[in-house]
């Protein structure tokens, strides 16, 4: 077995790139955090608020989504399969999805349903939520029907133009506040109590809407967090299941999503990815039939680890991934997202080996996945779109459209 110990300082060193905002709203200038009571956070819009493209007719696809063994299935019991990509921006100080200062809202929901995915990670911050976050970064001469919304309203409109186009959203609780992942839940200005608050005033918000699916639960927990020891303050695990017991008392239609941590005892992994200990002590939730697990694994380009230069490179993956997320999938324990995953290159050097020996793999498992990430602006990734949040990279296209997944509101055929 490789020796994963070496990973914590190296991956927590090069993360932070990844979290950087690159483009555009990089230099605007950003108000301190206020934690305030919620209050006055608007009402969503109903059924006619919005006109952005033909309503997706109804189908047991487009109901609540639910587990049996290692399967997502609809309410026709049916498998289905999220195979869908993250779009950044609202965990971050401009309050809204990076790239509208470029383009017009609307049209790049259009294009991520072109480009065959299903599903939006769609990840937040605690902050956005507060009545000082003010949305910037935006064109309003391409974007005008989003002036003067507050951060939660023009989340309303992602969600609302993403399910009127077919596609499905996981709300992603990235970070506490704008600025920086935190290793636990919780920081010393975002209390467990706001933690969970906000999700289930999510959970209400959305309840009626049916292209949220579901609530990705504390992105990549890591540090010092533990799972199964039991100590309240660090355990991951129980905190999931109090913050998931919470949501679904709420809306019992959603799916939580409930990520790794970076060690069990000394087998160090990837921030969120280790998912070893869910064997032992599993995440118990009121419907256990709403519980997907799910992990985050990455490349050279992020981080350099061992493996990456072994003899039997890399023959070696598979074993590393069944140990660490997958054999949650194959033993028929539970669903497996793999929601985050991404790199620059597709080629023949390490990384790009690295990504297409994991796409093969999830494909061959039928795990479902969110790439990492839509936004050209993610520092040691990339992603999706190029450089003028346009142009789709052929590269990571050609793969990725090898294992994409139909619209759950449309017949399925089989990949």
């Amino acid at each position: 077995m490789p020796d994963f110990r070496m990973l914590p300082t190296r991956a927590q060193e090069l993360r932070i790139s990844r979290r950087q905002i690159l483009a555009g709203a990089a230099a605007l200038g950003i108000g301190g955090a206020s934690y305030l009571a919620l209050r006055d956070l608007g009402s969503p819009p109903g059924p006619a608020a919005l006109d952005v493209g033909a309503q997706i007719t109804s189908s047991p696809r487009n109901g609540p989504l639910r587990c049996v063994a290692s399967n997502i299935v609809d309410q026709a019991g049916e498998k289905v399969t999220l195979t869908g990509v993250s779009w950044f921006g609202m965990e971050t100080g401009t309050f809204c999805p990076h790239g509208l200062w470029a383009r017009n809202w609307q049209q790049m929901l259009d294009q991520i349903v072109q480009t065959g995915f299903n599903t939006i990670r769609l990840p937040y911050s605690n902050q956005l939520f507060d009545s000082a976050s003010i949305p910037t970064g935006i064109d309003f001469t391409k974007n005008a029907d989003l002036q003067g919304l507050k951060g939660i309203e023009i989340m309303d409109r992602i969600i609302a133009g993403a399910g009127q186009r077919g596609l499905k959203v996981i709300l992603d609780r990235h970070r506490p506040d704008a600025y920086a992942q935190s290793p636990l839940w919780y920081t010393n200005r975002v209390s467990e109590d706001r933690w969970i608050a906000d999700w289930v005033m999510l959970a209400k918000r959305y309840r009626t809407e049916a292209s949220v699916i579901g609530a990705d639960l504390h992105n990549e927990p890591h540090g010092q967090a533990t799972w199964g020891d039991g100590n309240k303050s660090t355990d991951w695990r129980l905190a999931a299941e109090r913050a998931g017991n919470a949501i679904l008392a709420e809306n019992p239609a959603w799916l939580i999503v409930v990520e790794g941590i970076e060690h069990v005892d000394n087998d160090w992994y990837w921030w969120g990815g280790n998912l070893m200990g869910a064997r032992r002590f599993p995440v118990r939730l009121r419907s256990q039939d709403k519980l997907v697990y799910s992990a985050h694994d990455y490349g050279p380009g992020v981080s350099w680890q061992a493996w990456f230069s072994a003899p039997d490179f890399p023959n070696n993956l598979p074993h590393i991934w069944q140990t660490h997320w997958a054999y949650l999938q194959q033993e028929g324990i539970a669903p497996v997202w793999m929601g985050e995953f991404g790199g620059r290159s597709m080629g023949g050097d390490p990384e790009g080996v690295w990504q297409r020996t994991l796409v093969s793999f999830l494909k061959k498992g039928g795990i479902s996945y969110a790439y990492w990430c839509w936004n050209p602006d993610s520092g040691d990734t990339g992603g999706i779109l190029e450089q003028d949040w346009t142009t789709v990279d052929r590269a990571k296209m050609d793969i990725l459209s090898a294992y994409q997944w139909p619209l759950l509101g449309r017949a399925a055929a089989k990949p």
